[in-house]
């Protein structure tokens, strides 16, 4: 990454009070002009906000540091209690006692191209809350938001280990459907897209949203028509319950669930009828290193080990969500940029990577931004979180999912 007209300039005393507060290397480049606001949220968790000079003028950055190595500190996964399903930032944080937190992965926000089929409000990418697997990824062709470095997948994730480490990784479904005629490889769970000529599988956490975005576009075109050969199946206690020609909608029981086909997974599960026994088996894997996790969502890398990614765009300025991990997987910093007029021109994913790195992480991972990007925060006393900085649309935006950061005594 190459610096055009010393663009983001380091002043590392303006951010002294901050280091020492949470212990952040502060190298590279990174903040710019103005004194840092500061202040400890809870033991193990500091925030502050500070301006950066890019390319396009003077941001706003909102970030917050959190020690994993403090036993009291953890990070968890917020969401709205479905995968299908959106609320605001500060009303799931403070719903899930979080003491602060930000926006977290890309999303189906719209279906303009397929006239009468919902938007599900879906993430993007992997999701796991703690411990359990809510969803695996769409296909790299059917991912929302600009695109990323190439090389990167909808499979790549920010995840944090049981033994409170975090990391970057990629996951990776692994599934299988086994009636009496067979074994098929599950192509999908709780998926807003699936992969053409696969079954997918949807379980209580999906939610009440229709299921029939998951047969539209392919895996290189979210745009593309959806499928005409569709079928849907509900298993319940290891047997066939029903069949439908179409996906549906509607909240899936508690232990059942509802295979969905396209093309050729389609014509798969016409040779199932009611009655008929079937095992359904599916887990994420994480697909580079194996590690299990209790929290991880979707997004994509921008640095990995103190390097940019190769192709990391840096002409097009934004407001920005992003997490970096520092201090080898021991310090989590999440950025939030500010979206208030003054500052809307936001930076370029390769500006938010030095300033991250200008931080101290050695990784930076980028989330959802524009109107999405919202840090919250909760005030010693308060039993609310407060939003931190300002949502570019002037309000919050209602998002699948967020990163949130939890204390206990």
């Amino acid at each position: 990454m190459t610096r055009r007209g010393g663009r983001l300039r380091t002043v590392l005393t303006a951010l002294a009070a901050w280091s020492v507060l949470t212990g952040a290397a502060l190298v590279g480049a990174a903040p710019a002009t103005g004194a840092p606001r500061s202040a400890e949220l809870a033991p193990g968790v500091a925030y502050t906000e500070f301006d950066v000079t890019g390319a396009q003028g003077v941001a706003h950055a909102h970030v917050l540091s959190v020690d994993l190595r403090d036993r009291r500190v953890g990070v968890g996964l917020l969401y709205p209690g479905a995968v299908a399903a959106r609320q605001t930032v500060s009303r799931m944080a403070t719903a899930a006692g979080a003491v602060a937190g930000v926006n977290g992965d890309f999303f189906n926000i719209t279906e303009v191209q397929h006239p009468g089929v919902a938007a599900t409000g879906a993430s993007v990418g992997p999701a796991i809350a703690r411990g359990q697997a809510l969803k695996a990824a769409v296909p790299d062709g059917q991912r929302f938001g600009p695109a990323p470095p190439p090389g990167t997948s909808t499979k790549d994730v920010l995840g944090v280990t049981a033994d409170g480490v975090a990391r970057l990784d990629r996951i990776a479904l692994d599934g299988s459907v086994t009636t009496a005629g067979g074994v098929r490889t599950l192509g999908g769970l709780n998926q807003y897209a699936l992969p053409v000529g696969s079954v997918g599988a949807f379980t209580s956490d999906w939610g009440t949203v229709s299921r029939m975005r998951a047969v539209c576009g392919t895996d290189t075109d979210r745009a593309a028509p959806c499928s005409t050969d569709v079928h849907e199946v509900l298993v319940a206690d290891g047997r066939v319950v029903s069949v439908a020609p179409a996906p549906g909608s509607g909240a899936v029981a508690a232990g059942a669930t509802v295979l969905v086909g396209r093309e050729a997974g389609a014509r798969w599960l016409r040779t199932l009828s009611p009655g008929d026994p079937v095992q359904v088996r599916h887990r994420l894997v994480a697909a580079t290193s194996g590690t299990a996790y209790t929290f991880a969502l979707g997004g994509h890398p921008l640095l990995r080990a103190g390097r940019p990614l190769p192709g990391i765009d840096d002409t097009v300025s934004a407001v920005r969500t992003a997490a970096g991990v520092a201090e080898d997987g021991h310090r989590l910093l999440l950025l939030a940029l500010d979206g208030a007029p003054a500052h809307r021109s936001g930076l370029t994913v390769a500006e938010v990577a030095e300033v991250m790195r200008g931080l101290g992480a050695d990784d930076v991972f980028s989330l959802d931004g524009g109107g999405s990007s919202t840090l919250v925060a909760r005030a010693a006393g308060e039993s609310a979180v407060t939003v931190r900085n300002h949502p570019s649309a002037g309000e919050e935006r209602a998002v699948p999912n967020g990163i949130g950061v939890f204390t206990t005594p």
